[in-house]
């Protein structure tokens, strides 16, 4: 029996030094990408004007994003009033906007209320130059378990964050691929979908043109395009057109 107690005791300790190092980890802090926080200015003007427009209601469709999907509102305009102004369409994008800060939105308005056939997700390009594609995918996890939570009827299409940069030796475009295919798991064939529709920008080559991307990063009215025509089919099944 006394040869037990050393035995005892080593185990005991095992165990006590195992729950404090779950409790240490449990502790540790998260990384930005998943911390919901808003910005400042004419940032909140506009996240307050999304939330007037989804209080009148009459919202079939939402595209949440950042500064490319605001662009549906320049260089995509034309693009938009064809393809989403007879479908209750409601841009919820915001220029320099990171993961982060679409968590915050979602949390404080821009969803409140509705209940769209679609969600439509392209974010994560603002991360890229301080996170990791782990902890971008990470946020990008966090906004679709927010969608399915506050928009439980919706369908969600997640895009695979759009290709930058002149080539494939560009950093932060490659960051945007490893991230894509963390995400791309999350795609269940049932309300969560994901389309990487990135390639449909580059030319053979692997190279971004100005003609769609003048600075390399933003779309043009063909890019605008390229992104309508790209996602058509899923959109219209999702809506139930097809």
């Amino acid at each position: 029996m006394l040869l037990r107690r050393p035995l005892v005791f080593s185990l005991a300790l095992s165990a006590l030094i195992a729950l404090v190092g779950a409790r240490l980890r449990a502790e540790e802090p998260q990384h930005d990408a998943v911390k919901p926080v808003p910005r400042e200015g004419g940032w909140m003007n506009r996240h307050h004007a999304m939330n007037e427009r989804v209080k009148k209601g009459n919202v079939d469709l939402v595209f949440i994003g950042d500064s490319i999907t605001q662009g549906w509102e320049g260089a995509g305009k034309g693009v938009w009033a064809k393809f989403y102004g007879k479908r209750n369409a409601v841009n919820l994008g915001i220029g320099g906007d990171r993961t982060q800060h679409v968590l915050w939105r979602l949390d404080n308005g821009n969803i409140e209320g509705i209940s769209p056939k679609l969600a439509v997700l392209m974010i994560g390009t603002n991360n890229a130059g301080g996170n990791t594609p782990e902890q971008i995918a990470d946020g990008i996890t966090a906004i679709v378990k927010q969608l399915q939570s506050k928009l439980p009827k919706t369908q969600v299409l997640i895009l695979g964050v759009f290709p930058r940069g002149a080539d494939a030796a560009d950093a932060r475009r490659k960051v945007n691929q490893k991230t894509n295919e963390i995400v791309a798991k999350l795609a269940d064939g049932k309300t969560v979908h994901y389309l990487d529709i990135g390639p449909k920008f580059l030319a053979d080559d692997g190279t971004l043109s100005k003609e769609i991307m003048p600075d390399l990063l933003h779309l043009s009215e063909k890019g605008y395009t390229i992104w309508a025509e790209s996602i058509e089919a899923a959109v219209a099944k999702a809506m139930g057109e097809r």
